[in-house]
């Protein structure tokens, strides 16, 4: 479809793209349940992992600040965090993630961690979230109204936010997909997010950060666990067919471990700014 006369980029909806982009996505967001499932596996799969090194070594840290994590997880950053800032406070959806961060803190004789169950959607001060000199959201944002999403963690920060949003296919494997015969549609990534804040006033900073290609398992089965979230109701046919892809991935095998070589590098958008900075309306 040609571009109308006199179109400039004020003239572009991109909450409206970002939703389109959204229902032609082969993927399905998963929810409260699906994560209290995984909540054991997930926070054993990420912890001490890379993607956390890179992520807290860019934040500027200090003992007197407070964090506010939105969409923690099982702790991957608040745990680690809870040293390193005088409190944080984790907010997740699923109450099995919170378990399992609840858990660890109290193993490691954590004491500056609160943790709420609440959601993106929830009314964040009935849920008595507060300001934090520090707003963090760590691959969370699979939300359903993101404009809403991104104003609600500006007004939480005094001083900064920080954001990882994907980079398109990451986390997904589209190879993966080709494998077992289904079509892959990323959905939307950090891009949409970007020109969202724009509107917003708010012009950010963004950092690449790459991970390793290569996966290390404990054998196919473990493989095949980690890649079969990538799909909703896999098929006996198209389980078989994801095998016979990761074993061909297979770039090094030991008795007691193989490393399986994606195509793709995963790559997240650490998108970040400052309150109150020159730039900011």
């Amino acid at each position: 479809m040609p571009i109308p006369p006199e179109t400039t980029l004020t003239d572009i909806d991109w909450d409206l793209l970002w939703q389109n982009a959204r229902k032609q996505k082969s993927w399905s967001s998963k929810g409260a349940a699906d994560w209290d499932k995984k909540a054991d596996s997930f926070a054993s799969r990420n912890a001490g992992s890379l993607y956390t090194s890179l992520f807290l070594e860019r934040l500027p840290l200090a003992l007197d600040r407070t964090v506010l994590d939105m969409g923690s997880g099982p702790g991957t950053l608040a745990i680690p965090l809870a040293g390193l800032v005088r409190s944080v406070t984790a907010v997740d959806y699923s109450a099995g993630m919170l378990d399992v961060l609840n858990r660890q803190a109290k193993e490691k004789n954590i004491l500056n961690i609160r943790t709420i169950q609440g959601a993106w959607e929830d009314d964040w001060q009935q849920l008595d979230i507060g300001m934090h000199d520090m707003v963090i959201a760590s691959r969370s944002l699979a939300v359903d109204n993101l404009s809403l999403a991104l104003q609600k963690m500006n007004d939480h920060a005094r001083q900064y936010v920080f954001i990882a949003d994907r980079i398109a296919p990451t986390p997904f494997d589209p190879s993966a997909f080709a494998a077992i015969g289904r079509e892959f549609q990323s959905g939307p990534d950090y891009i949409y997010t970007i020109n969202m804040l724009y509107t917003m006033g708010i012009h950010p900073c963004v950092d690449i950060l790459q991970l390793d290609r290569d996966n290390t398992f404990t054998d196919i089965e473990e493989a095949l666990r980690s890649y079969a979230w990538m799909f909703k109701d896999l098929t006996a046919l198209e389980n078989d067919a994801l095998r016979s892809y990761l074993n061909s991935k297979i770039i090094h095998s030991e008795k007691k471990q193989i490393t399986i070589r994606r195509d793709y590098p995963p790559q997240w958008a650490l998108i970040w700014w400052k309150k109150d900075s020159p730039l900011e309306k």
